[in-house]
């Protein structure tokens, strides 16, 4: 017995792989590739054996400095030396990758490039391009600074550059490409409404605006195009965060880079030169904070900036609105019978509806007060509270009919996004109410709603007059009651004067109204802070992404430019 035992000790102990083992190292491009080959049993045990050591060699941890480093060496020297295939290889995402680095001297003629490697800051490597451009008989040289980051590929763990297409270029999003040649449209020179030229230069949150202006009335304005380097836009790019189709508007394509000038062609904007200066001004250097002021009488866009120059905040935003909202909740209830400027309102320190408790901002409450006071004090759960009472689309027919939101019908001149207010149900249902939910505004959405209680009815905002090119505006089908019109400009009236927006709108004379809004964002430390109003015929609104409480961030602002318009 004692035999049989120590045989099957032998049996359990004889190895599992049977042969010779060599070990190959291939060298190249600064780094190795080991294979190990073997013999095989092919049983079960062997079988286990294999997947266990596979997972051995799953790299995972922080990335080293080491490998940051080679790994950006690796793809940028592939990349220089015009090997394609040898720089996608070097990165997470090798199909994409080859297809717009192999763009990058095919379709954008980009040569002679060099890619010089900054100082790494963790796995996040910045690097400079010198290049030259050459299309036909003309040639200008390129340069621009762009980053990578290293991160371990899904699998294996093995290091590989972050695929984007911000890496070829930092203007790029995922799905755009380069190209050089004839512009697909003539340059346009934009006037003001004084006739004075608009540029960049002198007005740096104009830049996507006059994009915006290129794409659409290039060919119109009468121009010729000429020779250049331009981002082309691919059908992921509309809101500046990836997705085309999400509601907001489309990014127009950017040039980078002139070989030859073409001849621009004129268009005339309703931009007032004063204003924009002063809205400029007002952001200059808050990177999250957009402006627009416009005629509430006409819907003509006087001003529009913002702080961050790279994505046209107050046209395409997709922002939660906050309490702003409520300007449009409060003209459905006064219109449903739900509320009377000065009658008794609940507004409790909570209210629960649809399964979620809803509080008020520091969870104030206020006891025997009128729905003029919850609405100057910005009560959330006085319009929560009326949610048992409403159908889940009326909050969105209200936004459509009287107010002209969510249509996405808009036609100003550039791409906007139109304000987005979905029909929900129970809790989502609820916060809509106070602008959280699915609601989506921004500065011009909001700006057209202070003008539309200012002027009695909607009147669609514009950049370009609809007389240039014969384009129809969005209307919408029904406006309020005089008594519901008149009861919403006291609430709007007394706010400013009593309520959240007081401190904001001292010094601002006439006829007045405002609102302001705190708008809670996941992951954000502090709200978004909004603020809309009107001053006789001017209406502005605003948004401080990040700020805090709109009266103290959005507010000066939008104050500032009504002061601004005299």
């Amino acid at each position: 017995m004692g035999s049989r035992r120590a045989a099957a000790e032998r049996r359990r102990t004889k190895p599992a792989v049977i042969g010779s083992v060599a070990a190959v190292v291939v060298a190249g491009a600064g780094f190795g590739v080991y294979a190990v080959y073997g013999g095989d049993a092919g049983g079960e045990d062997t079988a286990r054996t294999k997947s266990a050591a596979a997972a051995e060699k799953v790299k995972s941890g922080p990335l080293t400095a080491a490998e940051v480093t080679s790994t950006a060496q690796r793809f940028l020297t592939a990349w220089q030396k015009g090997d394609v295939a040898g720089a996608a290889a070097a990165t997470d995402d090798a199909e994409a990758a080859k297809a717009l680095l192999t763009g990058y001297a095919k379709d954008a003629h980009v040569k002679d490039a060099t890619f010089t490697a900054g100082t790494p800051a963790g796995a996040k490597v910045p690097f400079s391009v010198k290049a030259t451009v050459a299309y036909e008989k003309t040639s200008e040289p390129l340069a621009y600074d762009s980053a990578l980051t290293v991160v371990r590929r899904a699998g294996d763990g093995e290091p590989r550059v972050d695929w984007h297409a911000s890496v070829v270029h930092p203007e790029l999003r995922d799905g755009d490409r380069l190209v050089t040649g004839k512009a697909g449209d003539p340059p346009v020179k934009a006037l003001d409404r004084d006739g004075g030229e608009i540029t960049a230069a002198e007005y740096p949150s104009l830049g996507t605006v006059l994009d915006g202006l290129r794409d659409k009335y290039g060919k119109k304005a009468g121009g010729t195009p000429g020779i250049e380097l331009r981002v082309v836009r691919g059908e992921k790019a509309g809101d500046g965060k990836g997705a085309k189709g999400s509601g907001a508007g489309e990014v127009a394509d950017k040039t980078l880079l002139e070989l030859s000038k073409g001849t621009p062609g004129t268009l005339k904007t309703t931009l007032d030169p004063a204003l924009q200066a002063a809205a400029e001004q007002q952001v200059d250097g808050k990177k999250g904070a957009s402006v627009v002021l416009m005629r509430a009488s006409t819907g003509e866009i006087l001003a529009v900036a913002n702080g961050g120059h790279g994505f046209n905040t107050a046209f395409l935003g997709s922002l939660a609105p906050g309490s702003t909202m409520k300007v449009v909740t409060a003209s459905m209830l006064l219109e449903k019978d739900l509320a009377s400027v000065n009658e008794k309102h609940p507004c409790p320190k909570y209210f629960t509806y649809g399964g979620w408790k809803f509080q008020n901002d520091d969870k104030f409450e206020i006891k025997d007060g009128t729905f003029k006071a919850s609405f100057a004090r910005s009560c959330n759960t006085a319009f929560i509270s009326q949610a048992p009472e409403l159908k889940d689309d009326d909050l969105t027919r209200q936004a459509k009919e009287v107010f002209g939101l969510s249509m996405n019908n808009w036609s100003v001149g550039v791409s906007t996004f139109d304000g987005r207010v979905p029909v929900q149900s129970k809790a989502q249902m609820a916060a809509s109410l106070i602008g959280q939910g699915g609601v989506r505004m921004n500065p011009l959405n909001m700006a057209s709603v202070s003008a539309t209680v200012k002027s009695g009815s909607f009147h669609q905002p514009y950049l370009v007059a609809p007389s240039v090119d014969g384009r129809k505006l969005a209307t919408a089908s029904r406006t309020m009651s005089g008594s519901t019109l008149a009861a919403l400009r006291e609430l709007m009236s007394y706010t400013a004067a009593y309520g959240t927006a007081a401190e904001a709108m001292a010094g601002v004379s006439g006829d007045v109204g405002a609102k302001t809004g705190s708008a809670e964002v996941d992951g954000q430390e502090k709200p978004n802070g909004w603020f809309t109003a009107y001053r006789g015929d001017l209406a502005a609104a605003g948004v401080v992404q990040q700020g805090g409480h709109g009266g103290d961030t959005a507010g000066p602002i939008v104050a500032a430019l009504l002061k601004a318009g005299g």
